[in-house]
């Protein structure tokens, strides 16, 4: 058996052909490519000695996974679930990882074995791209397999690293109605029966004023009549950066037919939380606030 860095190794079994386990070779002991190797296996991410066995056989790869047109990756209505022009969730993770480490297009290319275009179709483009360039990107970024997929999203939010010099800017009115945008999830946070609560809501803004359904008697029906706050954010944890927006006001109950007539006809979405939720509350803003994090050196 012989291999070179970048194959993939697999370990099939003996009665089945079935693959048991598969990973890239990320590391040589002996020039001339017989065993042992280094492999990274591709359901952990860990990198171990191996030697192979009669049920484990190497698979030549290594090779940049590049479309024919010209490195520049397959027209965006080619990929499932493609976007025109905007980034993936892995192709902004590897930015980001590229950028904290400091290396350019290149000498990331040249790292993971594939070519500058196509690293620069990943970070820019909706795109799937192979185990095997994953890994090798990895490796080369000083991250894992596991981050890059974004295999820590169901952790809260906030846990990667701080940026080495953030900046923390108050946002206007303007900017903090553009950023509340027309509708989403925000919090609400109120005093209810059995203490303060903070209840996370769709949302609708409609005529400036902050509206959202709830059911009679459920917690986020105890705003009405009182002020409460209303906050809505965006965390980018690739990015290490966000922001938040706070509002204040006083909640009032939609009685007036046409009124919610009007709000359910304008609604973008059915409350997720599923179930008859019959009752309009609205919050006409008091106080609006919010702050950014960026880069210091970011003009945004």
């Amino acid at each position: 058996m012989r291999a070179h860095l970048g194959d993939r190794l697999v370990v099939e079994s003996p009665s089945t052909g079935v693959v048991r386990r598969d990973g890239e070779i990320v590391g040589l002991h002996h020039d001339d490519g017989t065993p042992p190797y280094d492999v990274r296996w591709s359901d952990t991410g860990d990198v171990t000695l191996v030697f192979p066995g009669p049920d484990a056989h190497v698979h030549p790869g290594g090779g940049p996974e590049e479309p024919a047109t010209g490195g520049r990756g397959p027209e965006p209505a080619d990929a499932v679930g493609a976007v025109a022009d905007q980034p993936g969730d892995i192709g902004r993770r590897v930015a980001a990882a590229r950028r904290r480490r400091g290396l350019d297009l290149a000498e990331t290319a040249r790292r993971a074995r594939i070519s500058p275009q196509y690293l620069d179709y990943l970070e820019t483009q909706a795109s799937d791209p192979s185990l095997g360039t994953l890994l090798r990107l990895a490796d080369a970024l000083g991250t894992t397999l596991f981050e890059l997929k974004g295999g820590g999203r169901d952790r809260p939010p906030g846990q990667g690293r701080a940026l080495r010099h953030p900046r923390l800017r108050d946002l206007d009115e303007r900017e903090c109605r553009a950023l509340l945008s027309t509708h989403g999830v925000g919090r609400v946070s109120l005093t209810a029966p059995d203490g303060p609560a903070v209840v996370p809501v769709n949302y609708e803004v409609v005529d400036e004023a902050i509206a959202f359904r709830t059911a009679p008697g459920a917690v986020p029906a105890a705003a009405v009549g009182h002020e409460v706050a209303f906050e809505v954010d965006r965390v980018d944890e690739a990015m290490s950066r966000g922001w938040s927006v706070l509002a204040v006001g006083r909640a009032r109950a939609v009685t007036d037919p046409d009124a919610v007539r009007r709000l359910d006809e304008r609604a973008h979405t059915e409350p997720w939380a599923g179930g008859p939720r019959t009752l309009w509350v609205a919050m006409d803003i008091d106080r609006l606030s919010g702050r950014r994090i960026t880069p210091a050196d970011d003009d945004a």
